[in-house]
């Protein structure tokens, strides 16, 4: 029992919507009896820009010893001097194996995140006291490392509280029973010191002022203890150890939520957001989540009286960036609260913030993972050592955009869109100062009113839309226009902007980022009604790419006075009042516009479908950069000039590389080429296929479960319902199954794919829990290389404990349980394999190429020798 519990985590507040049935009619219910008659949303930026001053914060050594800088002022950050809006994805190095960090690492770059946050788990690395951990999955110096090798930034989060659901927050059982904890208590500082000294050992030589990738780290977490010994006292103690422990970075950053402390002058706070919110006490439905309303108010939760709460700290206006460390990429099960994350549900927050005036955009989880075996106990977050909830044993998948297994979801393509949005164009955007519409929304519970926010500098900027609230029927908005009042020239005051020229719908679950007056290569685009997304340089020629948003219409204007001609084949073309206006283009990676400016080069847009927009990832093959359509999932290294697809279940894969490689591509497989044209290539491949039988039997009936017990009181809240705890489930069903030698030949994976009802399931091998699962009603899918035997065999034990039709959990359930006579549901529909197979993709070599590698080769081998040889006669 922690001598000094944590605060309840609120941090993440939340909606939800049934319990225990398919989904209630207020979700269901049509939005056209909230359909609205001609809309205008109006947006006051006409106010000269405010260039931003000096951050209220002293940063720590910020030059690298190439002479890159990294600088924060009271808006953004900056990279070398310029503006700089990075994303952020958190994966727990501890929680993943060693062997698969790179691949997922290369997944998380291939989506545009830019820098890596993590917990650095003390229980994981100093279970027992004085036995310090740093091997296999636990070495934080190789992922460092692995960062580095790939350009990825480091943002260590070293507690020494973490939450991360982890047992006691990540304090090791052993420092709570020594002392009272996260307050200025000798015994505890003395336990902190050894283990920050640990971290900074691990970072040795890998800071950004030595020219390795830790640019910051996070100072505890959730931290509002007030006192002796606590609140701001404590905070700066902190630094000052990590600053001792060696740890001198730019960034020292704590997390802003939860009435948060932060001292001025010395952290930055980092704020988040969720979908769900599986931690709230109750087992029904909730109101919807502010995190899909915008924030102008306070930068802890949309449109809260932050003068009732000083301590929310940090209002809009303030000198300090708006940075953001968790906003959910997912969310965490709870034994009595089981949400299901859609990607949607994700990617619509992207919108909101970056609207709001986020200038760092950090998911919270981008990477799932899986508890690892304890020397002492399991470390998992639960009500029986204090906390307020249970969560699984092993499983950290979160319903993250990379899964426990490193599966590829819909969110991650989702999200990429918006992130290669802010890797090509953040950098105009950090600068710009947030406008709320003329018309806000009173409360997270207006579902009327239209959510809009508009960020300028000048004439340029940048329309945020949202129209889609998680479990909430959503108007469509009827005949909508933006209008934007912008600064004026010489002439006159003021200027209007309308967008688009004539109202159009906008339909229910929409969302979007829509440019104005943005300037392309010398050519301005005075507006587009799709989603910005990315650029390519290829040859000396840009190709702007765009997203076709479901339902709307890709319209685009362009300043008739910086243009020579527009040629848009299939679309018409219409001059009025000085604007060139495109419509009725009809999208898809063949079709585009090409500019011409009455200065520079010419350029090319094309408008992707929605589908081929998350389908399209960023490579490097032949020495230039293409975009590679797939719906495969990819994994590229342009490091190597790689690129890897997996395709789980069919050994068929399809891409489009645009442009066309300049030479002939290398492959594992057979490359057959579909289409050529000068613009793009288009291939298919086909792996041999593979059928893995596996056995499975029952082999124990299931019990009648027990009722389900309710946790003890904890943070002053009741508890709710308790996960049986580890060990064997007497009343469960039992299966055993079995996968034969040679299962892996020809395949890079296998995918167990468990179709059960139950309450949970946990699947073992030789008595050892391998991983978990709390019944949600989605398949249950395991990556099974890691725990099959070298020679590709396995036999596992599957436990499914029966679903109590009087259990308080809430479901979010697409069809309702089958429920026996005795009112419990246990049974397993299916058990399959799924294999995954690989295509390599690489530039083929000239063989004067692989002649003159092999050469080189040989002479790095010669000197190595050669200074192995010194060496040893030293």
């Amino acid at each position: 029992m922690p001598s000094s519990l944590p605060p309840f985590r609120r941090r993440k507040k939340f909606q939800c919507f049934l319990a225990y049935a398919i989904l209630p009619a207020f979700l269901c219910a049509p939005p056209l009896a909230f359909a609205q008659a001609h809309t205008t949303i109006r947006f006051d930026a006409s106010q000269p820009y405010s260039a931003p001053g000096p951050a209220l914060y002293s940063e720590g050594s910020a030059t690298s010893p190439l002479g890159s800088t990294l600088g924060v002022n009271s808006r953004y950050l900056t990279l070398d001097g310029k503006p700089w809006l990075p994303v952020m994805g958190e994966f727990h190095f501890s929680r993943y194996p060693r062997a698969e960090w790179e691949e997922e690492l290369l997944k998380m770059k291939a989506a545009g995140v830019n820098i890596v946050s993590t917990y650095v788990i003390w229980i994981h690395h100093e279970e027992i006291k004085g036995q310090f951990d740093w091997t296999g999955q636990r070495d934080l110096r190789a992922f460092a490392e692995l960062c580095a090798k790939h350009g990825l930034y480091l943002l260590p989060r070293i507690g020494p509280w973490d939450h991360a659901e982890v047992r006691n927050g990540g304090l090791p059982d052993w420092m709570i029973q020594q002392s009272p904890t996260r307050v200025n208590n000798p015994i505890y500082l003395a336990s902190v010191r050894a283990w920050y000294g640990q971290i900074g050992e691990q970072l040795k030589g890998l800071l950004f002022k030595d020219g390795g990738p830790v640019l910051g780290i996070q100072l505890e977490n959730e931290y509002s203890k007030r006192g002796p010994g606590a609140g701001q006292a404590h905070i700066l103690e902190l630094k000052k150890i990590a600053i001792a422990s060696g740890l001198d970075v730019p960034l020292y950053v704590v997390t802003g939520w939860d009435d948060a402390v932060v001292p001025r002058g010395a952290v930055i706070p980092v704020y988040g957001g969720y979908p769900a919110a599986p931690w709230t006490r109750t087992t029904g439905p909730l109101p919807p989540q502010e995190v899909y309303a915008f924030r102008f108010a306070s930068r802890v939760a949309a449109n809260e009286d932050i003068s009732a709460s000083p301590s929310m700290n940090y209002h809009a206006g303030d000198s300090l960036p708006f940075l953001t460390a968790e906003l959910g990429g997912g969310n965490e099960v709870t034994y009595h609260r089981r949400p299901v994350i859609a990607a949607r549900d994700v990617a619509a927050m992207v919108p909101v913030m970056l609207g709001s005036g986020v200038n760092l955009y950090g998911t919270y989880m981008f990477q799932g993972g899986e508890n690892p075996d304890g020397k002492l106990s399991t470390l998992e977050e639960s009500q029986a050592t204090g906390y307020p909830n249970d969560v699984p044993i092993k499983s950290y998948d979160f319903q993250a955009p990379l899964g426990e297994f490193g599966q590829e979801r819909k969110s991650f393509r989702q999200l990429k869109v918006f992130n290669y949005f802010l890797n090509d164009f953040g950098g105009a955007l950090a600068p710009m100062t947030v406008h709320p519409p003329q018309l806000v929304p009173h409360h997270a519970n207006d579902l009327f009113t239209p959510r809009a926010a508009v960020r300028s500098r000048g004439t340029s900027g940048f329309i945020f839309f949202n129209n889609y609230v998680r479990g909430y029927a959503m108007p469509e908005r009827r005949s909508t226009q933006f209008a934007i009042r912008l600064p004026g020239n010489a002439s006159n005051t003021s200027s209007e902007l309308l967008v688009p020229r004539h109202p159009i719908d906008l339909p229910a679950g929409s969302f979007f980022i829509w440019p104005f007056n943005l300037r392309l290569g010398s050519a301005t685009l005075r507006y587009s009604t799709a989603q910005l997304f990315t650029q390519i340089e290829n040859g000396g020629r840009t190709t702007v790419y765009f997203e076709a948003l479901p339902g709307i219409a890709p319209q685009f204007a362009f300043g008739a006075d910086g243009v020579r001609s527009v040629e848009a084949p299939g679309a018409a073309t219409v001059r009025d009042g000085g604007v060139l206006y495109v419509s009725g283009l009809q999208p898809g990676m063949e079709r585009y516009i090409r500019v011409v400016p009455r200065k520079g080069p010419p350029l090319r847009i094309v408008v992707l479908t929605a589908r081929e927009a998350e389908h399209a990832w960023k490579v490097r093959i032949d020495g230039r950069d293409h975009l590679l359509i797939t719906p495969q999932e990819i994994v590229p290294n342009s490091e190597a000039g790689t690129v890897r697809l997996l395709a789980e279940g069919s050994p068929e894969f399809r891409f489009t590389l645009l442009p066309p490689a300049t030479g002939p591509l290398a492959a594992n497989l057979k490359l057959r080429e579909t289409t050529k044209t000068a613009e793009m290539a288009s291939y298919t491949a086909e792996a041999q296929p593979r059928t893995v039988s596996l056995t499975y039997q029952l082999v124990h009936p299931a019990g009648v479960a027990p009722p389900v017990q309710f946790g003890p009181a904890a943070h002053g809240s009741q508890g709710v319902a308790e996960a049986p705890p580890a060990g064997p489930l007497p009343n469960a069903g039992q299966w055993t199954i079995s996968i034969p030698r040679g299962s892996l030949a020809g395949v890079s994976n296998l995918y167990l794919t468990i179709d059960y009802q139950g309450d949970i399931a946990r699947l073992t091998a030789n008595q050892r829990l391998l991983d978990d699962n709390f019944y949600n009603g989605k398949p249950w899918t395991i990556g099974l290389k890691r725990f099959l035997h070298p020679d590709g065999s396995g036999r596992f034990r599957l436990s499914i404990l029966p679903l109590r039709r009087d259990a308080p959990v809430y479901f979010e359930l697409s069809q309702p349980a089958k429920f026996a006579r005795n009112g419990q549901a246990v049974g397993v529909s299916s058990i399959r394999l799924v294999p995954e197979y690989s295509l390599n993709l690489g530039a083929a070599e000239a063989p004067d190429q692989i002649h003159l590698k092999q050469s080189n080769a040989q002479i790095l081998r010669g000197i190595r020798l050669s200074s192995d040889s010194q060496a040893a006669s030293r």
